[in-house]
């Protein structure tokens, strides 16, 4: 079986407060006429700390859409390399060990992907494989999980590294005055985030089955509007209800595997924002303390997009993990509307399995 490992998480210096949020808001758009419900759309998220690749300074200037994806290579260069490193460790392998990058982010453009730069600068052998994904958003995290699971399946002995790379800053639009982005400038953040899956070995979660469901005719809910200037994030005021149709794809994917969605013993879910943990909580009939990995993120980090669901993932760990056999559901979701599902038991060490 395939272990999903320890993932290793870092987020940029630079730190902004909901306070800090809010009086930007209040005097950038003192005369926006919806101001009023932007700001209280904004404190609903539940989050009070974000942190940004850049000085908010320079974050809130526009030098177009060039001078930021140059800004985003950069940043990727820099920061990736020490992330992947520490995952490797954790997994206890070396990069000539990996078989597969799955690269996933959504905030930035490479070509090629940053997997052909890694595998020339960080060591990897020529005959890595490449599986970038740019356009899952916030579901690519479970999207990832998913395609490296296929992967080592599909080749036993393999082992898959996942890399999310998301500088949702490098998105802020200062003259999109739509809710949706408003609403985007107090919710995401910035992160990254990278993980090994081990065809054999390895502690964590022994990944049993995966599954994707699309919500029908949802596809505008979530997405970017392509301008010169850039990604401009756009939001349906429906995207907080969606756990109602997406619960059900949960409970039958579990249900397939002879499992019931409402008694398992860990959740490890992307946070879009609270309503979406509220709601997940009780459609599943599952305790809302379960999701406390995934909302401790989005209050201390944001919505950092793909990387969500391996910073939830490294809390677990943090905590001590579960325990052995440990029945466990992962799901990341997106634009589409998109759930990238998949079910686990958490594998320990013969000794402490023992």
């Amino acid at each position: 079986m395939a272990t999903l490992c320890r993932p290793s998480v870092s987020v940029p210096e630079h730190v902004i407060t909901m306070e800090e949020t809010l009086e930007l808001a209040r005097s950038r758009h003192s005369d926006h006429p919806q101001l009023p419900l932007a700001l209280r759309l904004i404190e609903n998220t539940g989050v009070r700390t974000r942190h940004i690749v850049q000085p908010i300074e320079e974050t809130l200037k526009h030098p177009g859409f060039e001078e930021r994806n140059k800004i985003y290579v950069a940043e990727a260069k820099s920061r990736v390399p020490s992330v992947v490193q520490r995952a490797l460790d954790d997994a206890e392998l070396l990069a000539t060990d990996i078989d597969v990058i799955i690269y996933v982010s959504c905030t930035g453009f490479m070509m090629p992907s940053l997997t052909a730069w890694m595998i020339n600068e960080m060591g990897f052998d020529a005959t890595t494989r490449q599986i970038p994904i740019a356009q899952l958003g916030c579901a690519a995290g479970g999207a990832a999980i998913n395609r490296a699971h296929d992967f080592c399946t599909a080749y036993p002995e393999a082992n898959a590294l996942i890399v999310a790379c998301e500088f949702c800053s490098l998105c802020y639009q200062p003259t999109d005055l739509g809710i949706g982005n408003l609403l985007s400038n107090g919710l995401f953040g910035d992160g990254i985030a990278a993980a090994v899956v081990r065809g054999r070995g390895g502690e964590g979660i022994s990944l049993e089955r995966n599954g994707s469901y699309l919500i029908p005719k949802t596809e505008e809910w979530i997405m970017y509007d392509v301008r010169a200037t850039g990604f401009h994030f756009q939001l349906d005021k429906r995207v907080p209800a969606t756990m109602e149709p997406l619960a059900p794809a949960l409970q039958d994917l579990a249900g397939l595997h002879g499992w019931d969605a409402a008694d398992l013993d860990f959740y490890i879910v992307h946070a879009g924002g609270p309503r979406i943990l509220d709601d997940l909580s009780k459609f599943l009939q599952v305790d809302p303390h379960a999701f406390r990995f995934s909302r401790a993120t989005l209050t201390e980090y944001g919505n950092i997009a793909s990387a969500v669901v391996l910073d939830a993932l490294r809390r677990l760990f943090d905590e001590g993990g579960a325990r052995h056999r440990a029945r466990g559901l992962l799901a990341g979701f997106g634009p589409g509307i998109t759930a990238e599902m998949s079910l686990g038991r958490w594998q320990r060490t013969d000794e402490e399995a023992a």
